[in-house]
């Protein structure tokens, strides 16, 4: 992070290289580590302390693990084989403990040799290796270990004080090389330039970078381990925060058009005409969006809202202020369903203002057209004429919006729900068609806590809608464990019948579609990883619907969705579920946000262990949508004890996103929340949690934006600027730039 040339050296080298070729080699190929500062900022997992032994008892099956272990007795044994037909195989078995338990090592042919006049009884070591099963007995075969006790005591003093640090290691090359890599490269620690302003560092009694290095690879207490962790906390959530802070600042440095509506306009027209009052959270919410609209720069805004809270309505409101300042207004939706779902309910809720210039339509109105990749050709020319011609102030659309061929007349604001499924280029193609910069507004109906949007989003103003509009009904959620408890799903069937019958509609949901063509690779890749676990496919839509149509709700009309149907034939099974023409739908995710159908009132999930926790909260947002309360049935098999059903569980426990989505953060990587998993780059965070350091997170920002007020270009902190160079490679630096 803070590299300078001693830190820049490559660990390998065509001439010399820091460690070992083959060392240096598996560094980078298996665990990203390119240079002496790579190799300081690979911090320990955990420590192992000398005097106290792992628990064997708690080894996870087939993983790759480090255990600090005494042996407690070594057999050689002869066997016959294939090799060694005359009796004369030789395996070594090894009995190592650690109070909690026992586990066998084993060692084949020449691989004896040495393990048989090492490892005597008494001895201590580490070994690791892969954790398998040989006659239903826990082993490590063939483990490689470093003995912990030397005759002269060398060996215990090359692992440095009372604590063992563990890395996160690879098959290939084992926590206590890594450490001994490590030891090789410390003393270029004391070159480390620190990045943190000596204000700040000595305010907050903060311990030196190089002193926090050493002190976290080769600590001798554990309060060593606490000043190290306490400072390089800072380091990452100080220098994230400079990152953002110096986007916000550039973002206020660009020119953008002012939209103030207009007092009498199409806004006000679009209010009188709406049948409900709005909610405090959505004045609330416009007041933000229309101050931030009528500045000079853009607009930068997240919206984020629990599922149903009327953020389409806030976003359309803020549309009609751009088209009354005379500027358009262009809604990006992930899926053409969703486009569609946003232009009926858009058209039907401006009614004849929708159609501006057309007979019939309002004097004040302007025309919303939809562009979507599947259009007819001369509906498609009529959409992009009158988007060139500015004839058309509301654009919904698809990524089509971002083709070359669309020209906007003068684009104002940009729209984009659903944030987290557009590249960041699409949006930035979208955002390079206005003259000058338009306006951003960011929507997602996953709640994200405070503080990972803060982290994540530090370069957007935050908005919340966390009210859920009158009307709006509670959903009820339970998990049905369809492999104890076969009847709980015969249960599950007569309550949709049940529903239907009272008029209302129902959703059946499938993680899979079930037409697939499996390529070969596809299919061995599924077998090996989830399907070995789960020993069968996902289940699907076209099963599932026939199963259900011939079986439980024989007699309904039952009904598909998926994403590989023709958009002609998506429309109109959504058009004839909405008009009330369907009694169930069963589908993919496709219909996981957007649609709105206030009569449906039940939603079962099949295999809903296969969906993630803020997905399953999206897709029970789509029932409760009416006066009648909404029902939610969570169908799984797995065991009532496996983490799959403990999710489930928490799901059915709260209606609370912003709850939900904390659970979710912390079962995945934080990787994934900083958006580096998309490119495959290892996360920034190596120390740091978003969930568990909000408050260091938080006063991060606060003093990275008091420093980039008063040095934009950090011209007197060198330190800094070569730690930002660091964090932000290209890629990371776009990801930021554009989100």
């Amino acid at each position: 992070m803070d590299l300078v040339p001693a830190l820049q050296e490559p660990l390998k080298q065509p001439l010399k290289s820091v460690l070992g070729p083959a060392t240096a080699k598996v560094m980078a190929e298996h665990l990203g580590l390119h240079t002496v500062g790579d190799l300081l900022h690979h911090y320990p997992r955990r420590y192992e302390e000398r005097g106290q032994l792992t628990h064997l008892a708690d080894l996870p099956m087939d993983e790759h693990v480090t255990v600090v272990a005494q042996v407690a007795d070594a057999r050689l044994h002869a066997f016959a084989s294939a090799r060694a037909p005359r009796g004369k195989g030789q395996r070594l078995e090894v009995t190592i403990t650690d109070g909690s338990g026992r586990l066998q090592l084993v060692f084949f042919g020449n691989g004896v040799h040495k393990p048989h006049k090492e490892l005597l009884p008494g001895t201590r070591a580490m070994f690791a290796g892969k954790v398998s099963v040989f006659n239903r007995r826990l082993q490590l075969a063939h483990p490689a270990y470093e003995l912990l006790k030397g005759q002269d005591g060398e060996a215990v003093e090359s692992w440095a004080g009372a604590l063992i640090p563990m890395y996160p290691a690879t098959a290939k090359l084992e926590s206590w090389k890594i450490g001994k890599a490590v030891q090789t490269v410390l003393p270029s620690a004391q070159e480390a330039l620190d990045p943190l302003p000596e204000s700040l560092r000595a305010g907050r009694g903060l311990v030196a970078l190089p002193e926090a290095l050493l002190k976290i690879h080769r600590p001798h207490s554990k309060a060593d381990i606490a000043d190290a962790h306490a400072r390089l906390k800072w380091d990452e959530a100080f220098v994230l925060q400079v990152a953002l802070a110096r986007r916000r600042h550039a973002d206020t440095q660009l020119p953008a058009v002012a939209r103030v509506p207009v007092p009498d306009g199409l806004l006000a027209a679009f209010d009188d005409r709406l049948p409900f009052t709005l909610t405090e959270g959505q004045r609330k919410v416009s007041r933000e969006i229309f101050a931030d609209l009528a500045t000079e720069h853009p607009m930068h805004r997240l919206l984020q809202g629990e599922v149903g809270s009327g953020k389409t309505l806030v976003a359309l409101r803020a549309m009609l202020a751009v088209v009354d300042a005379g500027g358009q207004a262009a809604m990006l939706a992930p899926t053409e369903v969703l486009a569609q779902q946003h232009h009926r309910s858009v058209t039907e809720m401006m009614g004849e203002l929708a159609e501006g210039g057309m007979l019939g339509g309002a004097e004040l109105g302007t025309k919303v057209v939809l562009l979507t990749g599947s259009m007819g050709a001369a509906a498609r020319r009529k959409a992009l004429l009158d988007l060139a011609t500015g004839e058309a102030g509301v654009v919904i659309g698809t990524h089509a919006l971002i083709e070359d061929k669309v020209q906007f007349h003068d684009l104002g604001l940009v729209v984009v729900d659903e944030q987290h499924r557009f590249g960041v280029e699409q949006r930035d193609a979208l955002r390079g068609k206005g003259r000058q910069p338009p306006h951003l507004l960011v929507m997602t109906a996953t709640p994200i806590p405070r503080t990972v949007a803060m982290t994540v989003f530090g370069d957007l103003e935050t908005s919340v809608l966390d009210q859920l509009p009158a009307g709006r009904s509670p959903i009820a959620s339970h998990v049905v464990p369809a492999a104890d408890k076969p009847h709980f799903l015969a249960r599950a069937w007569e309550r949709v019948r049940e529903e239907v019958a009272k008029g209302h509609q129902a959703y059946v949901v499938c993680p899979r579609i079930g037409d697939e063509e499996d390529d070969p690779k596809k299919a061995a890749a599924r077998k090996s990883a989830e399907d070995e676990a789960e020993k069968r496919p996902p289940l699907a839509v076209l099963d599932i619907a026939d199963r259900l149509g011939k079986g439980p709700l024989h007699g309904l009309k039952v009904e598909v969705l998926h994403g590989r149907m023709q958009p002609d034939d998506k429309d109109a099974v959504m058009r004839r579920f909405a008009a009330g023409e369907t009694d169930v739908l069963v589908a993919t995710t496709v219909i996981e946000v957007g649609v709105n159908v206030p009569n449906a009132t039940v939603m079962v999930i099949m295999d809903a262990d296969r969906f993630g926790v803020s997905q399953l909260h999206q897709l029970r947002g789509r029932v409760g949508r009416g006066a009648a309360p909404g029902l939610c049935l969570l169908v799984s098999e797995m065991p009532e004890a496996s983490a799959a059903r403990q999710r489930l569980n928490a799901v059915a426990s709260t209606l609370d996103g912003f709850e939900l989505s904390r659970i979710d953060l912390e079962q995945r990587r934080e990787g994934d929340v900083l958006g580096q998993a998309q490119s495959g780059a290892r996360s920034s965070l190596r120390v740091l949690a978003v969930i568990d350091d909000e408050e260091i997170i938080a006063e991060a920002r606060e003093e990275a934006a008091a420093l980039v007020a008063a040095d934009p270009d950090l011209e007197h902190l060198p330190g800094l600027r070569t730690a930002l160079d660091a964090l932000l490679d290209e890629e990371r630096e776009q990801y930021l730039e554009k989100g």
